[in-house]
């Protein structure tokens, strides 16, 4: 069963190229501001943030404001986190079938942000 499982899990790249079919998935980009942003903090700084941002929105059971909980701007996280659906449970469950109620896992929430920071990798090169 562990087999099928990890057989059907999509790669990071298989994921964003699925987001970027959708309209408004693929509507978000980084800013010159961000890439400042993110060029000044540096990677392992930005994806402690990430880690944060995962664990205070998205890892309980029951998330405080679930599906209002992630802002649109302010970060470059957050926009990763809407463009990749991983903004609230309910997209996590709807593009990813992360179940919904149940408590993140450490695996769980790690796969989350390196999808988020390959996002923002990918985006860094794409500067509006």
């Amino acid at each position: 069963m562990t087999y099928e499982k990890s057989k059907n899990m999509q790669t990071i790249d298989e994921a964003l190229n699925k987001l970027e079919k959708s309209k408004f998935r693929s509507s978000f980009y980084l800013t010159k501001k961000e890439q400042l942003y993110l060029e000044e903090k540096g990677t392992a700084v930005i994806k402690q943030h990430a880690e944060d941002f995962v664990r205070q929105k998205l890892a309980g059971a029951e998330p405080v404001n679930d599906g209002r909980q992630t802002p649109m701007h302010g970060h470059p996280v957050f926009k990763a986190m809407h463009a990749t659906a991983c903004c609230c449970r309910g997209c996590l469950n709807k593009w990813y079938k992360v179940p919904l109620h149940k408590e993140l896992t450490e695996t769980q929430q790690m796969k989350i942000v390196n999808l988020l920071m390959a996002w923002i990798e990918r985006k860094q090169t794409s500067i509006k």
